[in-house]
Parts: structure tokens; C-alpha cells; sequence
């Protein structure tokens, strides 16, 4: 495991070193890059949180990823409840074509989308990343639930449905609960890709309140050719907190979820 280890956490130990060193320190050829010689700081902190409008960017991506992952995960769950229990013709293409949907990569997919935001009329606005975000989150969320839907058993909901329940209440009521490990795993990997999707949002927003973390990091602390390098891993590593404490909150139902998911299909 100690490799594994090492190979999942340098990443955040070397964001954290570089955010304390000074920025003599930092653009010192001959200094040391796994340490600090010349003490700890906070100046790049400072920085990040007074010049920049980095809580700003943290509160947007916030609502983005929330609002995206509850629309997606709700979208995905019908999709993949329908295409996994109802019997209709086409239903092993539709699967397959939900699947092929999200391979197809977002640099080919944003010029069209941008006359889809602009014919809304939600252009440079948050909205415009709630309406394009669930385009690769719900084909990606549908096929990871169809795949635990086929894990639960058909007989629970018919016994459901042979005393009086409809179908959405046999969802709703008995698979919904058993399937709590796969929402979680949906809900988790949803609310991740939005939080760090960069293409949508440097295309659709370019006014800074309205921008996203990943975008208002890349443009304000990358300026030209000069990299205030010690603001970006400050910023790149108190972005990843909220992602560290979801993960860490659900991870055993996290890996239950994601295995299930994609063992049968």
C-alpha cells in the first residue's frame, strides 16, 4: 500500500509546501523543493483570499455543483430505472447509445452548446453551467445506475406493485433505499466533475462574479507568462477540501456503489 499511499498524497504535500514558502524562497533556484529553509509563511494565503475573489469563486462552484448534481443524479435514476425494468424495444441500444453519448469529448460538444446557451439568454451566468453540465453528467450517472438497478432483484418491487403500489411508488419506496450506495456514487462523482469541469466555464462566463474556481484560478493568478505560483497551489489546495471531506465521508458506500455498477450490466 505505501506506494499507492505516496502516489495518492505527494500531490497535497507538495501544494502545501509550496503555499507556505515565501516567494524569495520560491523562485530560489538553488533552494531545496521538499522543504522549507527559510520558515513557513501565510503570505501567499494573504494573497489568494485579499487580492483575488477566491471565496467568491468557492460560494459559485458550490452552487453549481449542487444544483448539477441534484438534477443529474434525479435525471439518471429515471433514465436508468426505465431503461433497466421496463420492457421496451430498444431498450440494450438505448443503453448503449446513453454510454457512447458520454464518451464524446467536451471540446467538441461546447460550440453547439454555446447557441444552446445563448438562445436561453442565460450567457455569461452561472446558469449557463447548470443548464450544460448535466449533458455529460446524466448519460455517465445512467449507465452507472443501470448497472446496480440489475444488481437488486425484480421480485422486491413486484411484490411491492401486487399490493397496490404504482411503479414510482415501488421506487420510491423500496429501490430507492436499497440503492442509496449507487445515488452516493452518482451524487459523489457528479458533484467532483462539476466542481473541477474547466471547458464549459471558460466558454460560457467571462465576467469575474459570476466565474467558477477552476476558471478564476487559471485567469487570475495565471497572468501572461508570470504564475504566482504559491497563490495557485493555495488555491488549488483549499479547493480540494470539500471533494477530500465528501470522499471520506461516504467512501464504503462510495466503493460499493461504483463496484456494483460496473460488474453487471
Amino acid at each position: 500500500m505505501a506506494p499507492f499511499l505516496l502516489f495518492a498524497l505527494f500531490p497535497f504535500f507538495w501544494m502545501l509546501i509550496t503555499s507556505l514558502k515565501s516567494n524569495t524562497e520560491l523562485y530560489n533556484v538553488n533552494a531545496s523543493p521538499f522543504s522549507i529553509r527559510e520558515g513557513a509563511t501565510l503570505e501567499q494565503y494573504r494573497l489568494l483570499l485579499k487580492d483575488t475573489a477566491f471565496l467568491l469563486w468557492l460560494g459559485n462552484s458550490a452552487i453549481v455543483a449542487s444544483v448539477v448534481t441534484l438534477i443529474s443524479v434525479t435525471a439518471s435514476t429515471l433514465a436508468a430505472y426505465a431503461v433497466a425494468r421496463l420492457r421496451f424495444r430498444g431498450a440494450q441500444v438505448f443503453g448503449m447509445a446513453i454510454f457512447l453519448t458520454y464518451l464524446v469529448p467536451p471540446t467538441l460538444l461546447f460550440i453547439p452548446l454555446s447557441r444552446v446557451v445563448a438562445f436561453f439568454g442565460v450567457s455569461d451566468s452561472m446558469w449557463a453551467l447548470i443548464l450544460t453540465y448535466p449533458t455529460f453528467l446524466i448519460p455517465f450517472g445512467t449507465w452507472l445506475q443501470m448497472g446496480y438497478f440489475r444488481t437488486i432483484p425484480k421480485e422486491l418491487e413486484e411484490c411491492a406493485m401486487v399490493d397496490g403500489a404504482t411503479r414510482i411508488q415501488a421506487l420510491v419506496r423500496i429501490i430507492l433505499p436499497i440503492s442509496i450506495p449507487g445515488l452516493l456514487t452518482v451524487a459523489i462523482f457528479s458533484f467532483t466533475l462539476a466542481w473541477g469541469h474547466f471547458i464549459y466555464a471558460l466558454a460560457f462566463i467571462s465576467s469575474a462574479p459570476q466565474k467558477v474556481l477552476p476558471v478564476g484560478i487559471a485567469t487570475e493568478l495565471i497572468r501572461g507568462d508570470v504564475f504566482f505560483w504559491g497563490a495557485l497551489m493555495a488555491a488549488a489546495l483549499l479547493a480540494s477540501v470539500p471533494v477530500v471531506i465528501i470522499y471520506s465521508l461516504f467512501t464504503g458506500r462510495f466503493v460499493a456503489g461504483l463496484t456494483a455498477g460496473a460488474t453487471k450490466y
